[in-house]
Order: structure tokens, then sequence, then C-alpha cells
């Protein structure tokens, strides 16, 4: 596909322009059409979306606080979705930010301590943000099917907005997915096809698809549409500060699998600020990174105080995150280091940990992504490289119930007893 998003057609008012101007690398800068093109052709760097300043700059906190619960809110920040009638969206977004004292109690945290918990989306994973902006972006372009590589929440949430759109989807997964990914994927009715490979093998065979005729009217969220799918996951960022009451927290502490996540919640945070919406913190923000032990490849780069990250084949529980080949892994290093923030892994014992930990001091279920972070929030805080005493946050991108075998076998009834008062007396029951 070659055309081009007519950014004057994609709004619903003239006080609402889409402020994107152009795609631009990320390597050399060069710039490019508003297109479906996620790679430099000088560097064969990747792109971003590049906005027009002046554009941005005239949004305000009350043009926000009027839109529609849910991330098109902050359509005027984003590169599409202007006019509610060109979205292929299931609408997420303003998902809860639970205080977690129990959990701060328990670590040692002194300070406010906040779960971002992105469970609550329709398809109950933050991708429902990056899918609803990639596909919306996708119709303006004119592609007539939707497509991805996943590790099963994308899949989830391509194939349920297809299904709300009435457009055919085919989404492509490692064959050793967890069931309830599968099947939260299969139940919407598109092609679903298993790869016998990692994650890195299924994202490869894509990319060929893609320059294909047979996929010239597809569209890959995560391949030749990426750069408006990575902006989807900024709403993260502008959501946390704005239910905060328009400040930037000290601290956050993201999940990585490609690393895109924890970037573009650091842009988010610096474009609110630069714009005048957010007041950031005195001494700044902190980003930290949260990976698993079986595919940590981000992290061992940082703590060998290296530039290159070296790909490595994922192993573990956490499969939401096992991309041994992270795409914006050296991204992610510029923004922990810059902000003076730190990475660290959990293994598979710790995750389980994590989960429950989370689960019994917030009521929140998480995948295991949220596990993970949670272990490596403890981790943090234990080797004293997260300030206890500064607000943080911390993101659960995932619902517990899809990964319920990482903990089914550590948790179940702590009683089972006859149906009789003697039995429930017996067993301790009634005292």
């Amino acid at each position: 596909m070659t055309s081009t998003i007519d950014a004057t057609s994609l709004q619903s008012t003239p006080l609402t322009p889409n402020p994107a101007r152009a795609l631009v690398c990320r390597g050399c800068g060069t710039e490019y059409p508003l297109a479906a093109q996620h790679a430099c052709f000088e560097c064969f760097g990747p792109l971003e979306v590049g906005y027009d300043p002046a554009l941005l700059a005239r949004v305000t906190r009350a043009d926000i606080e009027a839109g529609p619960r849910n991330l098109w809110r902050y359509a005027p920040l984003l590169p599409t979705g202007q006019d509610p009638t060109t979205r292929v969206t299931l609408d997420p977004g303003m998902t809860p930010l639970v205080p977690a004292g129990g959990l701060a109690a328990e670590l040692g945290i002194r300070a406010p301590l906040w779960v971002k918990d992105d469970s609550a989306n329709p398809t109950h994973s933050f991708k429902d943000r990056v899918v609803s902006v990639a596909l919306t972006a996708a119709r303006g372009l004119g592609f007539t099917r939707f497509a991805c590589a996943s590790t099963g929440n994308l899949a989830n949430s391509v194939a349920a907005h297809a299904a709300r759109a009435g457009v055919p989807s085919v989404v492509f997964i490692p064959a050793d997915l967890e069931q309830g990914k599968v099947v939260t994927t299969a139940v919407y009715g598109g092609d679903l096809v298993a790869i016998d490979g990692s994650y890195d093998d299924v994202n490869r065979l894509c990319g060929e698809l893609v320059e294909t005729d047979e996929f010239e009217d597809t569209a890959f969220v995560n391949v030749n549409v990426r750069p408006y799918y990575a902006e989807g996951s900024k709403t993260l960022g502008y959501e946390v500060a704005e239910q905060l009451g328009w400040r930037i927290p000290e601290q956050v502490v993201v999940p990585m699998a490609s690393g895109e996540l924890l970037t573009k919640i650091d842009k988010a945070f610096s474009e609110l600020v630069e714009i005048g919406l957010a007041e950031a913190p005195a001494n700044g923000w902190r980003v930290f990174g949260a990976q698993s032990a079986g595919c940590d490849p981000i992290v061992a780069a940082l703590h060998a105080g290296a530039d290159v990250i070296t790909p490595v084949r994922p192993t573990g529980i956490a499969k939401s995150l096992n991309i041994g080949d992270p795409a914006a892994g050296l991204y992610a290093l510029e923004a922990v280091r810059r902000t003076g923030g730190w990475m660290e892994s959990a293994d598979d014992d710790e995750i389980r940990e994590g989960i429950r930990l989370l689960a019994r001091t917030t009521g929140i279920f998480a995948e295991t992504a949220g596990g993970v972070t949670v272990a490596v929030l403890r981790k943090l805080v234990a080797s004293g490289r997260l300030d206890p005493e500064a607000e943080t946050v911390v993101y659960n991108t995932g619902e517990g119930l899809k990964t319920v075998d990482a903990v089914a076998g550590q948790v179940g009834p702590t009683y089972r007893v006859k149906p009789s008062l003697r039995a429930a007396r017996d067993a301790g029951l009634l005292g």
C-alpha cells in the first residue's frame, strides 16, 4: 500500500486537527509522508510519528477532560482518530489507577504507590490501546484486512477489533502459546495461524508476508503500520498524569518485551510537560524496566554497560514478554539511562510470587507480565535502586485469567469439608 493519511480529513471539527505531520527516522532523522512504512530507506532505522508542535501546543486540559472516557479523549495528541466515524476501536482506556497501600507496606515503600491496571480494557490487556490507534490509521490508509504477529494479547485484541469492525483478520502466534490466549483469539472467528517457532520466528515471517502481493491489502499492526501502533502506548502515560491531577509520578516501573511501551510512556510524560499540560517532579521522573529472566536481553545490556542488544532465545513462563530480539531495546536503554532509572529481571518462581503478592495486597490478578513487574519492584526496593520515599506507579498490562496455569499449582481451596456444621467445626471454621 502506498496511500497516505490525509490529516485534514481525519478531524471532527476545525478545532481538533490531526497534529501528525510526518514519519521520522529515530536513527537519522529523515522524514517521510504519513504512509504505511515502518523503516527508513536511508539507514533502515525505525520510524515514529512526528508532530506539529504548534498544533500540540493548542491542546488544553479542558479539551481533554471534555472528551470521552476512553483513550480517544487524547485524540488531539494522537496521529489518527480525530473524527469518531473513522475509528476502528473497542474504546479502551481510562483504566483504574489503584492505590496499593498494602503492597507498599509489604515492600517497605513509604510514599504513595499505585498500580495502573490495564487488565480492565475490553480484551483485558493494554494492547487494546495500540490496536485501536493502529487499525484506525490502517482504515485511513485503505487496508481491508487486519493482521499481527503476537505473543497472545495482541492477537486477542486484533481479532476482537476486526470482529467489531466487520473486517477479516489473520493473526500469527507461536504454537506453544498459553491455551487461554489461543481460545480468546480464536473465539472471534478470524484466521488464527500457529507457527512452530518462537515469537521472533513469527515476526520474521510476518515481515516477509507483508512484502507479498497476497498481503498487499493487509495491515500488520506491528509491522507496516507500526509507527501508529506504537503511539497508542503513550495513552498509558497521559492517563496516569491526568489521574494524578496533571502531574508526572516520580518513578514508574514498566514491563518490557520489545521495550516500546517503556519508551512511549516516557515520551508521553515529556510531551505533556513540554506543552504545559502536566507538571514534572522537581528532580524529574525515573523510568525502571522489568523483564523475565528467561528473556532479558535489554536488562543484560544495561547491566553490562553495553550499547548493543544481543538477541536471546526466550524461555520461561512470561510468554507475553518473550521477544528475544527487542526492536526498541536500545531506545528503552536510552530512556532508563537518561532518567536515572534501572532494569532488573525475575525468574519463574519470583514471577509466580509477584502474581500472588499483587493479588493478595491489591485484589488485582495479573498475568505473568504483571508478576514480572511486581517481582522487579521488590528487587528494586531491596537493592536501593528505587526510592521508597518517592511516589511510584507500576503498570499491570494484562489479566491473570489468561495465564492461570502459572499459579494453578500453588493455590486452591484452604479447606475441604462435608456440607454440615459438624464438619465445618471439625475443620476449624467455627473456631
